[in-house]
């Protein structure tokens, strides 16, 4: 496979080509979690553009590069070793090591260190970092992995050479340890490192929203914050209902393999973006979203069901998921009746009698006109198709 070719999508994950079209309302209806930091305002107001509610919980943030004395100090002891080898994973990582050097006054030893190593990128734009940086690449992995560097170095032979990996925030271990086993001596230098964010009480409200389905899709940009929501939904004894949302009513959109990974690991199964690009991340996450759209006729007039959300005419009406649950129910029927104890067993928890009254008020109460749903005297409810 040639540079810049794709590759095959990771196990446990679903790629789907990028469509074209765009239009202001085609996430009307839909909520979406974010979960990134870095350029999240970015995320968010391309799917608000496209008309989607956002709710925004960084679940980690890069650490600031100013005064790192961890940095600094890699950094002096791959330019006392100069490796014979250097591995550039992000043009972020490579922007912000040389940025980091410069004012510690290491720059221009760094360039010179860096010249005289061969250098392998993980991706284009890596290469293009390195590139502006006026320094040239040796090889380039063609599926953006770093397991792919390393298996290009391991098949050249490392052993009694030194390697220096810049890290991304997501250190893979393993792949650090098979350079050292293949006899090579590592080093790791790591211009960012994730952090918790400021205002942490609101990951656990997405996460929330994501185990209760009160979300429509969830987006991940990066495989630490990825870790970050796991943990924080085991920490609130939710892992198996989130688990069973992103495997079902939740779509989990990660913008990579390597944030894909650890969804995988838990059991998602995350659509990804052929390109690994946020571009493409938004454009996909529109399409499965729009293929969720569902059109059905009523007496009423025409109603879609966006998500979470009603629409007829030009009013919306948002549910809650026990009123959702219901109007998904009767709206499957298309018209049929649903006996009390049917659509009982349609509430997504406390299904009795009173749950039953309690979320057919509220669903009454926050459909765009009350009408549409039907009473049927000693049989049931129905939809005014």
């Amino acid at each position: 496979m040639t540079a810049g070719a794709v590759s095959p999508p990771a196990a446990g994950t679903t790629t789907t080509p990028e469509p074209v079209a765009f239009a202001a309302d085609q996430l009307a209806g839909f909520r979406i979690a974010v979960t990134s930091d870095r350029r999240a305002q970015d995320l968010i107001t391309a799917l608000e553009r496209r008309g989607a509610q956002v709710l925004h919980a960084p679940a980690l943030r890069i650490a600031p590069v100013a005064e790192d004395r961890e940095l600094i100090a890699d950094t002096g002891a791959i330019l006392a070793a100069r490796p014979d080898v250097t591995v550039v994973t992000t043009a972020y990582g490579m922007r912000r090591w040389t940025e980091g050097a410069d004012a510690a006054g290491l720059g221009e030893e760094l360039m010179d260190v860096l010249a005289g190593s061969r250098i392998f990128v993980r991706g284009p734009k890596a290469r293009g970092a390195v590139r502006a940086a006026g320094l040239d690449d040796t090889g380039i992995a063609d599926d953006e992995r770093t397991s792919s560097v390393v298996d290009m170095l391991l098949a050249e032979g490392v052993a009694g050479r030194t390697v220096a990996v810049q890290l991304h925030g997501y250190t893979d271990g393993h792949q650090l340890d098979r350079l050292r086993d293949a006899g090579a001596t590592v080093l790791t230098v790591e211009p960012y490192r994730w952090v918790r964010p400021d205002g942490v009480d609101r990951l656990p409200r997405l996460v929330e929203a994501v185990a209760t389905a009160a979300v429509d899709a969830v987006t991940f940009t990066s495989a630490p914050a990825v870790d970050a929501f796991l943990s924080a939904a085991a920490h609130a004894g939710l892992t198996d209902q989130v688990r069973s949302a992103l495997g079902g009513e939740v779509l989990a959109a990660a913008v990579g393999p390597v944030t894909a990974g650890p969804l995988v690991a838990a059991g998602a199964r995350p659509v990804v973006p052929e390109r690994y690009r946020m571009g493409a991340l938004i454009r996909l996450v529109c399409e499965h979203l729009e293929r969720r759209v569902e059109e059905i006729p009523t007496r009423l007039g025409p109603v879609q069901l966006r998500g979470r959300s009603v629409v007829l005419g030009g009013a919306v009406g948002t549910l809650s998921p026990a009123p959702l649950a219901i109007f998904r129910a009767l709206a499957a029927a298309r018209g049929g009746i649903l006996s009390r104890p049917q659509l009982i067993a349609h509430l997504p928890e406390a299904a009795n009698e009173h749950a039953l009254d309690m979320a057919m008020t509220r669903l009454r109460q926050s459909l765009p006109d009350p009408r549409l749903v039907a009473t049927v005297v000693k049989r049931g409810y129905r939809l005014e198709v």
